[in-house]
C-alpha cells in the first residue's frame, strides 16, 4: 500500500507540473498578437503655465492600436519626450494601479487616444526650447520609450519612436 500511495503522489506531482508547463505555454501565445500595438504621438499642448515657477503643464496623447484579433489593456507607456530634439524629459502614463477590467479594453482594430500630463520647469530644460514651447513655435515633438500591453495570460514591452 505504501508503494502505491506514493506512486498516486508523484503521479499528482507530474500531473501538476504539466498542468503548469501547459499554462506557461498557452500564455505565451498571446506574445505575438500583443507585440503588434502600434503606438504614435499624435498631439503635444500647453495646457497651464505657471509663471511664479516658471513651469508648464503639457498635454501629451498618444494614440495606441491593436491590428491583432487579440484583445489588450496598456498598463504603462513609459516615454522620453523632446522637442526639436532637445530633452525635456521622462513621463509616465500608468493605469498599472487599475484593476484590469477597469482599463481602456483594445479590442481588434480600436484606435484609443491616451493622454498623459507631462510638466516642464524652465530650469530644468534649454531656456530657449521652454519659451518656443509657450508660444507654439516647435517644430517636431518625438517620444521614446516602451509601452506595455497586457493580455488575460501575458504581459508584454515594445519599443517606440514616433514624431509629430
Amino acid at each position: 500500500m505504501a508503494l502505491q500511495s506514493k506512486l498516486l503522489v508523484y503521479a499528482a506531482i507530474v500531473a501538476l507540473v504539466g498542468l503548469l508547463v501547459g499554462i506557461i505555454w498557452f500564455a505565451s501565445l498571446d506574445n505575438p498578437d500583443l507585440e503588434q500595438v502600434e503606438i504614435e504621438l499624435k498631439d503635444v499642448e500647453v495646457i497651464s503655465v505657471n509663471k511664479v515657477e516658471n513651469s508648464a503643464k503639457l498635454s501629451v496623447t498618444f494614440l495606441v492600436k491593436n491590428p491583432s484579433e487579440k484583445t489588450f489593456t496598456v498598463p504603462l507607456i513609459g516615454y522620453q519626450l523632446f522637442a526639436d530634439e532637445e530633452l525635456l524629459g521622462s513621463g509616465q502614463y500608468s493605469t498599472a494601479d487599475i484593476a484590469m477590467p477597469g482599463r481602456a479594453i483594445f479590442s481588434s482594430g480600436a484606435e484609443i487616444p491616451l493622454k498623459n500630463i507631462f510638466e516642464i520647469n524652465m530650469s530644468e530644460v534649454n531656456s530657449e526650447i521652454y519659451q518656443a514651447i509657450l508660444v507654439d513655435k516647435i517644430q517636431s515633438f518625438r517620444a521614446e520609450g516602451v509601452i506595455t500591453t497586457e493580455s488575460a495570460w501575458s504581459t508584454i514591452e515594445k519599443e517606440f519612436n514616433s514624431s509629430i
